[in-house]
């Protein structure tokens, strides 16, 4: 039987761009093309890597893709893909030997949101200012809140080590695209926390001082997805394992598309070149 399909886009992929919405608004990003998916939702469709990967900084071709989306060398030199940025209470800029101080500068020293979220149950993480409500769309919460703001990237580090002894730093991703997730009393969490570490953010506050970690007086958010079917068992698809990927999109959830077939996270394929097409047996 033939199969006709409808070339979409073609080009490198980047990360999803998402708008809060009933429900969010998903687009699929690559290279210079830009696909909404919300009219495809319950469509077939088909993504084919091609077999080539790009650089997202410096655009060269590389075999691998190293810190979503970056070439070896970039991955070495550039401070976004240092230890730091996942573990920012690591961050050495005081030593004089951040990869690159002015690009730290700009990213790094700039107000910081500590904040519950809860995607697959509660959860507590760290993000700039200017990327609320993204990263939260990003991880498929369905409740957010914003406890703290601090005044540099290494200060949410501090902080969010204090959390991690108390609630978890991590989302269960099959569990979140599988729909189940309870609500929670997002600012009931929030008072119990922050009795309980007052001492070691009162000890943070003594080294940085009084106006550098501020409470946020904070209605929760809450999200909702462009889903028509969560899937009961979750079964991922790679593209390095399996260059084509189909099936009837039933969902876009986080940086995951959810297909008859399986899920496929996005974001971990950033860099590669896929063609994106619409089509029917």
């Amino acid at each position: 039987m033939s199969v006709v399909t409808e070339l979409l886009v073609r080009g490198c992929l980047a990360k999803m761009a998402v708008e809060p919405g009933a429900p969010a608004r998903y687009t699929l990003r690559a290279g210079d093309d830009r696909l909404p998916l919300d009219t495809l939702l319950g469509e077939p469709v088909r993504l084919a890597w091609t077999g080539a990967i790009a650089c997202t900084h410096c655009g060269r071709a590389t075999r691998k893709s190293f810190g979503q989306g970056h070439c070896y060398p970039c991955f070495k030199r550039l401070a976004r893909c240092d230890t730091c940025i996942m573990k920012p209470e690591l961050c050495h800029y005081f030593q004089g030997t951040c990869r690159e101080p002015e690009w730290g500068e700009r990213h790094c020293f700039q107000p910081h949101i500590v904040y519950l979220a809860n995607a697959s149950g509660l959860k507590v993480g760290i993000t700039r200012a200017t990327q609320v409500p993204t990263r939260w769309l990003d991880q498929g919460a369905v409740q957010a809140l914003p406890i703290l703001e601090v005044s540099s990237r290494q200060q949410s580090g501090f902080v969010e080590v204090l959390f991690k002894d108390e609630v978890s730093d991590r989302t269960n991703w099959r569990a979140m695209l599988k729909g189940e997730t309870r609500e929670l009393d997002l600012p009931g969490e929030r008072d119990r926390l922050l009795e309980r570490l007052a001492p070691g953010l009162a000890e943070l506050r003594e080294r940085f001082g009084v106006d550098a970690i501020r409470e946020l007086d904070a209605t929760p958010c809450t999200f909702e997805y462009p889903v028509l079917e969560y899937p009961t068992r979750v079964a991922s698809h790679n593209f390095d394992k399996t260059p084509e990927v189909a099936g009837r999109l039933m969902g876009i959830k986080g940086q995951y598309l959810m297909l008859d077939s399986g899920v496929i996270n996005l974001r971990k394929f950033t860099g590669y070149e896929v063609v994106v097409s619409h089509g029917a047996a």
